[in-house]
């Protein structure tokens, strides 16, 4: 019968007429594939086109731009980028002796983004790090809040408008926002929900409920699969920020102990499959992070513990009620409730506030809902430090973040940016009321919808400051560096980089890592014992030129000092020692080391030179 119909249609449709009918098919499964996924395709474009909006001071020209509020630590991401993209030439390393010479720099120590640096080494190669990084800026914040928009609408089964309200809380929010000034690896959260999702599926595999058609007991093969993904995500995390990481984890972990004891039937029958499987899902992560994890804390630079005190970077109690001075309504006094530009992380503002509050409260006493409020209260709470601050004035009053002081880990996080958890545990709870109310009738299939979009409206940020970015020496750009510098050899940049002033680093930032520099701006252990600090102490030689470049003023110069530079230049393996002619009082510089090495130096294009 078959053989006979597939011959009746040939004879009917010859071989033309088959092959013109394929493109045809093959046309309207995509446009039915397309009007399925409108919605998801138009909210990506929307999340796109507002994150190149936040950030289009950097364009189009990123390599002559630069963010206004934390040029350095953008100076420190593009360095990173640089060297990362070198893994496409055989020289990834998770200790770098390209900065800190000869010591070199521990990148598991540092937010060396280095997932981040590979997957676009690509870019990096083609058109420079200042073009990967403005593009990261933008890639974070749109691909975060499209992360969430397809958690919300797959795993909650979220009405398009209820996730893409939810969803852009999560991505442009606040903290989110403010963290882009310079913080790639804080902004990089767009694996958060793909965690979220693995947990919830290894939950539901370890669910014998979850299958009442299947064979009695948890889904093993599922859960294996959920393990696995779990670890695999977990791994990558690692290597683009360690920091959010251990807030996803922890924030998860407050969620499951809530979610156990609003619903204690689903913890009898699901909580000891669960507990095996995060196990086994860690077990499997640390398989590949041991070595990583072991250079991080135990190998050559490492350091075990934070250098951030916990007392100056935490939150302000009045900071929750009050709007980021980023955002269109905010203002600039908001800033004297923080340590920086970058850590407007709690400014949620009273609207937004009360909305959540009036929304969880509508939702009622659902498991998931006591969750989401329950890592609300404990990561705010977090936030505010080891002693509660008011207004900018200290109440005496210890804050929760004091049970956690001192542990391993906890001290590498800063208390304030607790409440990043915040944002997405909010954004959740809008997307659950609104999708709610879209499906009833009366008041609060407008009212809540409306609220809360008004809500979302009241943080709207404004686009991230810029400025011009000083051009780089033409030594630099034309190639002149490499008529100094040995291959793979050190160029000495007067003055020195430091965490201060690390424009020198854009030196080798545009050669691709091409050489090597001393100092710099970096965590290393030059604390007492070991601890971390930022940087490295100067060598004499160098605080004296840093100190012609800051006073411009000459030196007293003798033997003492000229015996000093010998051993410095050997110290750092120098091949080149190089002042530029747009260095701070360069020309003094130039008599400065003329005296110092004894001998006049070697004019190549805009900068004068002493080989070694």
């Amino acid at each position: 019968m078959v053989e006979a119909v597939t011959s009746a249609a040939r004879t009917a449709f010859g071989p033309d007429q088959i092959r013109a009918a394929r493109p045809a098919t093959v046309t309207r499964r995509m446009t039915a594939a397309v009007r399925r996924r409108r919605a998801d395709l138009l909210v990506a474009l929307a999340f796109a086109a507002f994150a190149a909006w936040l950030t289009h001071g950097l364009w189009p020209a990123p390599g002559t731009r630069v963010l206004a509020l934390n040029p350095a630590d953008q100076t420190l991401y593009e360095w990173f980028l640089a060297l990362d993209a070198r893994a496409l030439r055989g020289e990834l390393s998770l200790v770098s002796d390209r900065l800190n010479a000869p010591d070199g720099v521990n990148l598991m120590a540092n937010t060396s983004v280095v997932a981040l640096g590979v997957l676009l080494a690509p870019v990096t190669l083609a058109f420079g790090a200042p073009v990967t990084f403005a593009l990261l800026v933008a890639l974070n914040l749109a691909g975060t809040a499209l992360a969430w928009y397809l958690l919300f609408t797959r795993v909650l089964r979220a009405r398009p408008l209820a996730a893409g309200l939810g969803a852009s809380l999560c991505g442009f929010g606040p903290g989110m926002v403010s963290q882009s000034n310079g913080h790639l690896h804080m902004t990089a959260q767009w694996l958060v929900p793909a965690l979220v999702w693995l947990v919830v599926r290894l939950l539901r595999a370890a669910d014998p409920a979850g299958r009442p058609d299947g064979p009695d007991g948890p889904d093993r093969r599922r859960m294996i699969s959920s393990a696995a993904g779990l670890a695999a995500v977990v791994t990558v995390q690692v290597f683009v920020g360690e920091e959010v990481l251990f807030l996803t984890a922890l924030t998860l972990a407050v969620m499951t102990l809530a979610y156990g004891l609003a619903d204690r039937e689903l913890l009898r029958r699901a909580g000891p499959g669960f507990a095996r499987g995060l196990p086994g899902a860690a077990g499997l992560a640390l398989l590949v992070l041991a070595y990583p994890l072991w250079v991080q804390f135990a190998g050559p630079q490492g350091v075990a513990d934070g250098m951030f005190p916990p007392a100056y970077f935490s939150a302000d109690l009045a900071g929750w009620t009050r709007l980021s001075a980023l955002t269109v309504f905010g203002s600039p006094e908001a800033v004297r409730l923080t340590t920086g530009p970058a850590e407007f992380t709690t400014f949620l503002g009273w609207p937004l506030l009360l909305v959540a509050v009036g929304c969880a409260a509508w939702l009622g006493r659902r498991p998931l809902v006591v969750a989401l409020v329950a890592g609300a209260l404990v990561t705010a709470a977090l936030a505010l430090g080891p002693e509660v601050v008011v207004g900018g004035e200290r109440t005496g009053l210890p804050g929760p973040y004091r049970l956690l002081a001192g542990l391993p880990v906890v001290d590498g996080a800063l208390p304030m940016r607790f409440a990043l958890a915040v944002l997405p545990l909010v954004g959740t709870v809008l997307t659950l009321a609104v999708h709610r109310a879209l499906g009833e009738s009366g008041r609060a299939r407008r009212g809540v919808p409306i609220a809360v979009g008004a809500a979302v409206l009241s943080v709207l940020p404004t686009p991230l400051p810029t400025m011009d970015r000083p051009p780089l020496p033409e030594f630099v750009t034309g190639g002149h560096w490499r008529q100094c510098v040995r291959p793979g050899g050190v160029l000495v940049p007067v003055p020195t980089a430091t965490p201060q002033t690390p424009w020198p680093m854009r030196w080798a930032t545009a050669t691709g890592v091409g050489f090597a520099m001393p100092e710099g701006f970096f965590i290393g252990p030059y604390g007492r014992g070991g601890s971390a600090t930022m940087g490295t102490w100067q060598r004499p030689t160098s605080a004296l030129l840093a100190d012609v470049a800051r006073r411009g003023v000459a030196p007293a110069v003798g033997d003492r000092q000229r015996r000093q530079a010998a051993r410095d230049v050997e110290f750092w393996r120098a091949s080149c020692v190089a002042v530029t002619d747009d260095a701070p009082h360069a020309e003094m510089l130039r008599r400065t080391l003329e005296q110092l090495f004894g001998r006049p130096g070697t004019r190549l294009a805009d900068a004068w030179t002493w080989r070694f």
